[in-house]
C-alpha cells in the first residue's frame, strides 16, 4: 500500500505543483499539519494513512489552488484535507489497477504539531526543504 501512496504522492508533485520530488526515509522534526483518511481493503484488514506535511509545503498547496500567497492555518488544514483526499484517492485508483482495492473514508484533520504517531511504514516526499510524510499504520480489527 505504501508504495501506491508514495507514487501517488510524486504524481501529485509533478503533474500539480509542477515539480520534481525526492523520498527519503529519514523523518521530519519539523511542526507538521497531519490529517489521516482510514482504508479498508478486500479482506477486511484497516490501515490508517497519515499525510503530514510542513508549512511550506501546504503554502505551496495552498499558492496552487487559492493562489494565496500566505494562508492563514485554518486555509492550510482545509488545504491538508484535500491533499490527502487527493493522494490518497489516487493511490486508491493505482491500487485498483494492481489487482488490490481498497475502500477509503473520510479525511480527518488530526493537529499541528510533531508527527508523533505510531506507524508501520514510513516515506518522505521532499521538495527542496518542503517536506510531506506518508505514513500507514494498520488498525485492530
Amino acid at each position: 500500500m505504501l508504495n501506491s501512496v508514495e507514487e501517488a504522492a510524486e504524481n501529485f508533485c509533478t503533474h500539480q505543483l509542477g515539480v520534481q520530488c525526492n523520498t527519503k526515509k529519514i523523518k521530519t522534526d519539523k511542526r507538521t499539519l497531519i490529517a489521516y483518511i482510514d482504508t479498508q481493503m478486500q479482506n477486511g484488514n484497516k490501515y490508517r494513512i497519515y499525510i503530514a506535511s510542513d508549512n511550506d509545503f501546504m503554502q505551496r498547496v495552498s499558492k496552487l489552488f487559492l493562489e494565496e500567497d500566505e494562508s492563514d492555518e485554518e486555509t492550510l488544514k482545509d488545504m491538508t484535507l484535500e491533499t490527502a483526499n487527493l493522494i490518497i484517492g489516487s493511490a486508491k485508483v493505482i491500487s485498483e489497477g494492481l489487482g488490490t482495492p481498497y475502500t477509503i473514508g473520510t479525511p480527518h484533520f488530526e493537529k499541528i504539531g510533531l508527527f508523533d504517531f505510531n506507524y508501520d511504514e514510513c516515506k518522505i516526499i521532499s521538495i527542496d526543504n518542503d517536506e510531506l510524510i506518508i505514513a500507514i499504520k494498520e488498525l485492530d480489527a
